[in-house]
């Protein structure tokens, strides 16, 4: 069994308003941030991918938060924008660009998502073990323990 984790660090650099690009304090601002996403597995101990990237930290109006940057070489998604929409019990993932996909973790449920990459397209299924989400305005840490399951294949825990 495979255990996979993912663990996400934002890290507020500036405030801006959203219409005029200033430099301010408020609600429902957009601010610039440093976006850690750290993923591992347990089959592969000393396999870890970590991009550490500029990108957009917002607040949203629902009571969320909103977590957006671009992918990297690193990543092997170069032109795909990833948004992550963080909520108390949920983390939703979206990726848009050379790679689409809507993956959403919540505790004890599964979900199932279709994520396109330029090799061809996937049927994922996602059960969600773990989601613990510290966040605020400031920014914060939300960690995911999940296992996929990949087309009908025998789960990847």
């Amino acid at each position: 069994m495979i255990n996979l984790d993912i663990k996400i660090r934002i890290i507020l650099i500036e405030k801006v308003n959203k219409i005029s690009g200033e430099i301010v304090e408020g609600k429902y601002m957009k601010n610039n941030a440093f976006i850690s996403v750290k993923s591992f597995n347990d089959l592969e101990t000393e396999e870890v991918i970590e991009v550490v990237t500029p990108g957009e930290f917002t607040i949203e109006e629902n009571g969320g938060f909103k977590a957006i940057y671009e992918e990297t070489e690193i990543s092997g998604m170069m032109g795909t924008t990833t948004t992550l929409l963080i909520y108390n019990d949920e983390l939703v993932l979206e990726r848009e660009g050379t790679t689409n996909a809507k993956m959403n973790f919540k505790k004890g449920e599964t979900s199932i998502s279709i994520y396109d990459t330029p090799y061809g397209m996937m049927d994922l299924q996602i059960k969600t073990d773990e989601l613990d989400v510290d966040i605020n305005e400031n920014g914060g840490k939300v960690f995911a323990k999940y296992s996929l399951e990949l087309g009908g294949q025998a789960p990847i825990v």
